[in-house]
């Protein structure tokens, strides 16, 4: 664990990334709800980004993010601001900082990043299903060659799944209900697919956050049951109070990669066993939701990351929560 950098009972300075989008403004949203003040500065390549508009002050990334100019930017962001924390609030900045770990490796500001090899795991699906396969561990049945016939052979009647192998949120996922839709996907996705057997239904699919703390422990699951948009977002989502094939396999899923910091698990339950659909390395994308129930992982991260104190009370409250399409306007 990172060492103190800000003293407890400090207004803590937190730079969130990607506010445009909605895991960035659940962040926001989960820090304006934190039992202390915080400052946040916003980032977001969009100059006209939402999320801005709820941060302390808002600045726009550089058109490239490639080279010494990028991280200089970043260097100059993080001491004119005095900068404690960064959350990255999307998938991009995530690879981003894992990528420059050893620029940012020093004491302020603490970037909240999972383990190497969790984020490894959560930019390949089927990586993730090797890996968990080697420790034993029950995954949806999958193929990434291989003929239309040799995938029915194997996974089981139509309709299977086609996925990319890299991607998250959903996207890209498309049923295949016979060899015509398989090879014209095949061909629309290249090598960077998967093909998985249907399981469970869209009414029994699961977001579970978990803050780990590096070592196979981490805070108990907190279990949503939710519905996805158009967007391939949580757009309703319930609160579970008791789900032990979803807990359990949440458990042993943190003793067997030791993430670090907010985790993200997505499950269908299919037979009363929990089928893991994928890991997301990060911040959940129903960040907000859980905050507004209770289980506030960006508070977490303060706690973990500046005060070296471990998240315990991580109980939902009861309760259902909606997104909803909403208008701002501003008069010149």
């Amino acid at each position: 664990m990172t060492s103190t950098v800000t003293a407890v009972g400090a207004a803590a300075t937190v730079l969130v990334t990607g506010v445009g989008a909605i895991i960035g403004q659940g962040i926001i949203r989960a820090l304006r709800l934190a039992p202390q003040p915080v400052r946040v500065i916003g980032l977001d390549r969009d100059a006209e980004a939402f999320g801005a508009h709820w941060c302390d002050h808002f600045a726009q990334k550089p058109a490239s993010e490639q080279g010494d100019e990028y991280l200089d930017f970043l260097r100059g962001l993080f001491k004119t601001h005095a900068i404690d924390l960064v959350i990255p609030g999307i998938e991009h900045d995530v690879f981003f900082f894992d990528r420059h770990r050893a620029v940012f490796d020093d004491d302020r500001p603490v970037i909240a990043l999972n383990r190497a090899e969790v984020i490894a795991l959560g930019k390949d699906k089927w990586s993730t299903i090797e890996r968990l396969e080697a420790a034993g561990l029950e995954v949806i049945p999958s193929r990434i060659s291989g003929s239309w016939a040799e995938c029915v052979g194997e996974l089981g009647p139509a309709p299977l799944l086609m996925k990319p192998r890299r991607g998250s949120g959903g996207k890209g996922i498309v049923e295949l209900h016979d060899q015509y839709d398989f090879e014209y996907w095949q061909n629309r996705c290249g090598a960077d697919f998967m093909v998985q057997r249907l399981v469970g239904s869209a009414d029994q699919e699961y977001t579970v956050s978990v803050f780990g703390f590096g070592d196979g422990e981490g805070t108990e699951p907190a279990i949503l049951r939710r519905r996805l948009g158009p967007d391939g977002a949580t757009w309703w989502a319930e609160t579970v109070e008791s789900c032990p094939p979803i807990s359990d396999y949440s458990r042993a899923l943190t003793r067997e990669l030791r993430p670090e910091g907010p985790t993200n698990y997505q499950f269908r339950l299919s037979d009363g066993r929990a089928m893991l659909l994928e890991i997301n390395p990060r911040v959940s994308a129903s960040t907000g939701l859980r905050g507004a129930l209770g289980v506030n992982e960006a508070w977490m991260c303060i706690e973990y990351y500046l005060h070296q104190h471990k998240p315990t009370d991580v109980t939902l409250s009861p309760g259902r929560a909606w997104r909803f399409v909403e208008d701002l306007v501003e008069r010149s």
